[in-house]
């Protein structure tokens, strides 16, 4: 009787005229070093030889392809290669919890719906909070997407629909003309986050950028590292050069002749970025500037005698301070509220056309204006 095949295993092989080593040892043959001594390091790497072993080769049934294999294969041949990879494996780790060894063919609304539900964040006393609906919707869009590509790529024969949660209604919070001028007044009475953070505020008001575009925006200077603005043709570039595009939207936009006049100034004055420390440098983050300043401009508006109300809801029925993302609502909102139209703005901000009339679309003085007068007139 022919001897049972002993499978994929460690080895620990001796030499004497070379380092000792653990190897993987497989049937027919295959010896392969790990280049490790240490034990850890070697079962790290059987797993994943076994696990690119067991991989299927070709189109398999939902039904014998695991949901941890179908994230794994998509982490490592797309999510890569994209411009953020973290924000994927965030959402995999997650996802893989749950998941673990079930079978693609178990994706349903009813395990959609448990994954929901089991999803929570537990602190140090003991409570637990849930994860809001549109955390889950990233993560499950995660899932539906690795389906997809494990479909597209030959690995799956059919790829079943991930059930999402509701939407979350949009967050509407944008400032005031009020609010903002007492933002900018604050950001300038900070002793030493008081310049970066008041051009931070001011491009964002401006131009709508996210808060990572600003930040890594130079002046008049193409860089791979981030955007730029071209002060000579009045253009705003928020891709850095050689960037691929993704769904954050990147596009070019003309700047308005008032913001362009503030950043040629600066130009004049050798400034290399737009948002730079008292040394020249870019500055890399404004998190601990931003509170300080949000919270500054209550104290300043209190004193005055003016009530102001620097917070935004948290999602989970209570308040927090506004975010620096506040500064792209209130760029489109007020942008719509001057009359530009949803097309136009969905350009200039590099924002998708639907999600400006979703989002913002109530804002404009023309909203639904058609079909009021459509009702009105007589037939």
């Amino acid at each position: 009787m022919p001897r049972r095949a002993a499978g994929a295993r460690l080895y620990w092989r001796e030499r004497s005229d070379g380092q000792s080593v653990w190897e993987i040892r497989d049937t027919g043959g295959i010896r392969i070093s790990t280049g490790a001594r240490c034990r850890a390091d070697a079962e790290a790497q059987l797993a994943a030889y076994i696990e690119r072993k067991n991989r299927p080769t070709g189109p398999v049934a939902a039904d014998e392809l695991s949901v941890s294999m179908c994230l794994a294969i998509y982490a490592e041949e797309h999510a890569a290669h994209i411009s953020a990879p973290e924000r994927i494996g965030y959402a995999i780790e997650a996802l893989d919890e749950f998941w673990r060894d079930l079978a693609v063919s178990a994706v349903s609304g009813g395990t959609c719906r448990r994954y929901a539900k089991s999803r929570v964040r537990r602190f140090k006393d003991g409570s637990i909070c849930p994860i809001s609906p549109g955390t889950i919707r990233r993560e499950l869009n995660v899932l539906q997407a690795a389906i997809n590509y494990c479909h597209g790529e030959g690995y799956l024969i059919t790829a079943p629909k991930v059930v999402l949660p509701v939407r979350p209604d949009p967050v509407e919070r944008f400032l005031t003309r009020q609010e903002a001028a007492w933002l900018l007044r604050a950001a300038r009475n900070l002793r030493r986050d008081g310049r970066h953070l008041t051009d931070f505020t001011l491009h964002g008001l401006y131009t709508g950028s996210r808060k990572d575009t600003i930040l890594g925006m130079h002046i008049d200077t193409p860089s791979v590292s981030g955007g730029h603005v071209d002060t000579v043709n009045g253009i705003l570039y928020r891709k850095p050069m050689g960037k691929a595009e993704t769904k954050k939207r990147q596009r070019p936009a003309r700047l308005p002749p008032r913001y362009l006049a503030h950043l040629r100034r600066q130009a004049a004055n050798g400034r290399r970025f737009v948002v730079q420390d008292c040394d020249g440098y870019r500055v890399g983050d404004i998190r601990k500037g931003w509170a300080r300043a949000v919270r500054l401009a209550e104290e300043l508006a209190a004193g005055q005698g003016i009530e102001i109300d620097l917070t935004m809801p948290d999602g989970k029925g209570g308040r927090k301070y506004i975010t620096p993302h506040v500064l792209k609502h209130t760029a489109i909102t007020w942008a719509l509220q001057r009359g530009a139209s949803i097309w136009d703005a969905a350009g200039y901000f590099s924002t998708s056309p639907e999600t400006i009339q979703r989002v913002y679309g109530h804002h404009a003085p023309d909203h639904m204006q058609s079909a009021v007068e459509a009702m009105d007139r007589r037939i």
